[in-house]
């Protein structure tokens, strides 16, 4: 078991983050957020699948005070995203927002934060320092220091990382300190190198992420090894996986990332193989029609148990890596051999094979 980084505890409403709580999924709607319905709709189907924190884009009054409906009609803490108008996250705060974001890179002047930190003290509720690179240095700068004009991914890593330590100051001479962190860049090289800097000097939690990755194949690739690369060093204490699709695909990503770091557990994990030349069944179809099964209510008693299930297609590697899991099948031709905890169990029929794998489940 990995051991984490040390950071301070800090509410979301009724999810805790840092000082040891379960690393947890964020997400944030894609939708007008005065259109109530749109909003409440794309929210539960978020919750649905396992969103465990909401962000909502906060760009007009309409937008701040529709969170007050919005409030009413959701189960998770709800997260107001503010850019450029220091008002809109007063009167977000006003609304019922569970935590108020402030980018450094378009909110600056001390006037402006300190009336913020007066209305999120008052209301008890934690404030998100979001610095994102394509807000806080010039586009020309940027893609020079991410590589992508030079080699010089750690000048822009520093740059976030000042901008974060200038606002913490700030918050901190006010006598703030319900802050969490994030440090993102659409570069993964310095997404990692600002997020292990900032890790070494503070104590606040971190919110991991990387910014405008993409679409979602390229976007879950660099997710998974930025946010994956954190959180194996023990860094970081909620994620959210930016995509250019579904929000729902970025809690499914997240909950995957997760599990894959071994961080988290959110039920079974499939392990099978690429198949070849030898596999004499439709490997692809079985583990498809058992992993639709698996993501049922039904399964998610034992989503903290780690178990894992191996479902294989030759003699190669087959016996070996079921025997390894805690429940496994090596298929041949029109059959499968099941093992459960690294004994032989039965031979079964391939169209009984799902069927018998859950049962054992």
């Amino acid at each position: 078991m990995m051991k984490r980084h040390k950071t301070r505890q800090i509410k979301v409403g009724g999810v805790k983050i840092g000082g040891g709580a379960p690393v947890s999924i964020q997400s944030m709607t894609k939708v007008e957020t005065s259109d109530v319905r749109a909003a409440v709709a794309q929210i539960n189907r978020l919750e649905t699948v396992g969103c465990e924190i909401i962000r909502v884009a906060v760009k007009s009054f309409d937008d701040a005070r529709a969170i007050r409906d919005i409030k009413r009609k959701i189960k998770i803490p709800l997260v107001a995203d503010i850019h450029f108008n220091y008002r809109l996250a007063i009167e977000s705060i006003n609304s019922g927002a569970d935590k108020i974001r402030l980018n450094p890179g378009n909110i600056g002047k001390r006037n402006d934060i300190e009336a913020v930190i007066r209305a999120a003290k008052k209301e008890k509720i934690p404030i998100r320092i979001g610095v994102n690179s394509g807000s806080v240095v010039s586009p020309p700068r940027q893609a020079q220091e991410t590589g992508r004009g030079s080699h010089k991914a750690g000048n822009l890593s520093s740059e976030l990382a000042d901008a974060v330590s200038s606002y913490i100051k700030l918050l901190e001479e006010e006598d703030f300190y319900d802050i969490i962190i994030s440090l993102k860049a659409s570069d993964v090289a310095t997404t990692i190198e600002a997020y292990r800097s900032m890790s070494g000097v503070c104590s606040y939690p971190l919110h991991l992420g990387v910014t405008a990755s993409g679409s979602y194949d390229s976007g879950v690739i660099k997710s998974a090894i930025g946010i994956g690369s954190l959180l194996a060093d023990g860094i970081g204490d909620t994620i959210r996986v930016s995509l250019t699709a579904d929000p729902v695909e970025e809690v499914i990503a997240a909950k995957r990332i997760l599990s894959a770091v071994g961080t988290r557990h959110f039920g079974p994990e499939v392990i099978s193989c690429p198949t070849c030349g030898r596999c004499q069944v439709d490997l692809g179809e079985i583990v498809r029609r058992l992993e639709k099964e698996l993501s049922t209510a039904r399964y998610s008693l034992i989503a903290n148990r780690g178990v894992t299930i191996a479902v294989m297609g030759c003699e190669v590697n087959g016996p070996g890596e079921a025997k390894e899991a805690d429940i496994g099948i090596a298929f041949g031709k029109n059959s499968g051999m099941l093992f459960k905890k690294g004994k032989k169990i039965k031979k079964v029929e391939t169209k009984n094979a799902i069927k018998e794998l859950l049962k054992i489940i």
